[in-house]
């Protein structure tokens, strides 16, 4: 979930910087590439590209610039009758491959036409070995979209990188570091310069050589400018495991479990819309219903939504003893806002009453109890007790695997599931996850 915005009490508090900045510079830096590419074109996107792409150009802005039609990029392309191909994509191998397998069927068939890919937020040296390599480095030009930060809410940003995670941490793949020096140089220049800069672990460490680098390389970018943010913390998700394994408790933490929150925005299907029709919400300090309740304990909210609701009820009936004049103005200037805070307290108590089901269905109570005591260190033997029923109910997979991981950690790796040992556990996991 996000923090917490900087509530207008505090009046120390300082102005936040403008953040949709951001997003006019990746929008105007599209165009123009856009236009690199003049007449009629067809544009194929990244499917991982699909919701932040949303988020910067919608579909109008995008014929403005003479995108005819939008295809993903799939295993199996769509069919493109124009003369024109751009391909918006991430610098990744398969991607390429996707473009070179168009061009080269074009090529088999004798057929011409313009191909351009951009790559976002930038291109990786592998990118031109596989143009290379697939014989098509002549045939297509590229570009890159240096769109590397989101602003998501008036306080988060977010670089849209997934994958990041897997491939650094997992894989021990550093490709990405740049790309984060580079969105660290992009806030510096844009609301720097920064006065100070904290790191803990390994890649935090590379990120801040990396972007040390470039600052020296385009010194005079920001100097005699009064800084927008001081001091910048830069964190490795390895440092901290336990907070991203513990169950979240809070109202956004819970939409974001159950409904999964993507790019900023969240898919509420039938069951919370009471229609037949999802609808999609953009999570964020505009929406001033969820803004009040984004970080309150879930157990307080349906509270503050039934009282929330009661208040607009009440709202609503004032102009029962109203007169012609005092109606008409009531009708102007307020009954637009009730209408829209209705929709959002209908939708946000149908959230509610999913979350709910969901939570005691899995017996949430106790789950959380097997956490607390996991973080405590005490009563080891009943929550791996716990856990076992957990894999052996079924429940949901992920969830026992989540557990499974906490347990190690928080065992620093010594314990011993069931009599067979940690061995058991996993492969209790292996029997039920399919």
């Amino acid at each position: 979930g996000g923090g917490g915005m900087a509530s207008p009490g505090h009046r120390d508090a300082p102005e936040l910087p403008d953040f949709g900045l951001l997003k006019r510079l990746a929008r105007d830096q599209l165009v123009y590439l856009l236009e690199q590419l003049p007449g009629k074109k067809d544009l194929f996107i990244e499917a991982d590209l699909m919701s932040p792409l949303d988020r910067i150009a919608n579909v109008s802005l995008l014929k403005q610039h003479e995108v005819d039609k939008l295809y993903r990029v799939e295993a199996k392309p769509a069919r493109s009758s124009s003369d024109q191909l751009c391909f918006l994509v991430r610098p990744r191998i398969r991607s390429v491959k996707f473009v070179a397998d168009i061009v080269n069927a074009d090529k088999v068939a004798g057929r011409t036409r313009k191909y351009k890919i951009i790559f976002s937020p930038q291109k990786f040296y592998t990118c031109e070995r596989i143009l290379e390599e697939e014989g098509i480095y002549g045939d297509v030009t590229w570009d890159e979209w240096s769109f590397y930060l989101l602003p998501l809410d008036d306080d988060i940003i977010s670089m849209e990188l997934p994958e990041f995670f897997r491939d650094y941490f997992l894989e021990g793949n550093q490709c990405w570091i740049s790309t984060v020096s580079q969105a660290l140089q992009l806030m510096s220049s844009l609301f720097g310069p920064f006065t100070r800069t904290y790191g803990i672990g390994r890649c935090a460490k590379m990120v801040h050589e990396i972007w040390r680098e470039i600052v020296e390389e385009s010194e005079g970018d920001s100097l005699g400018r009064k800084p927008e943010i001081g001091q910048v913390f830069l964190m490795d998700r390895d440092v901290d495991y336990v907070t991203a394994l513990c169950s979240q408790v809070v109202y956004e933490g819970l939409v974001d479990d159950t409904f999964r929150i993507k790019c900023g925005s969240v898919d509420f299907g039938p069951d919370v819309t009471s229609s037949d029709r999802s609808i999609k919400v953009l999570l964020n300090a505009q929406d001033k219903v969820f803004s009040e309740i984004r970080n309150e304990h879930f157990s307080s909210v349906f509270g503050f939504l039934s009282q929330k609701a009661r208040n607009l009820q009440a709202q609503y009936d004032r102009r029962r003893g109203m007169d012609i004049k005092q109606m008409k103005n009531f009708v102007s200037q307020e009954l637009k806002g009730l209408k829209q805070e209705h929709r959002l307290l209908s939708l946000h108590i149908g959230a509610c009453e999913s979350i709910m089901k969901k939570k005691t269905k899995q017996d949430f109570q106790e789950l959380l109890k097997t956490e607390h005591a996991l973080l405590e260190g005490f009563d080891v033997r009943e929550s791996i007790g716990f856990i076992e029923e957990h894999i052996n109910r079924q429940v949901s997979p992920l969830e026992s695997l989540r557990l499974l991981c906490l347990l190690s950690i928080t065992e620093n790796g010594r314990y011993h599931l069931g009599r067979g040992g940690y061995a058991s556990g996993t492969c209790q996991l292996h029997s039920v996850v399919p």
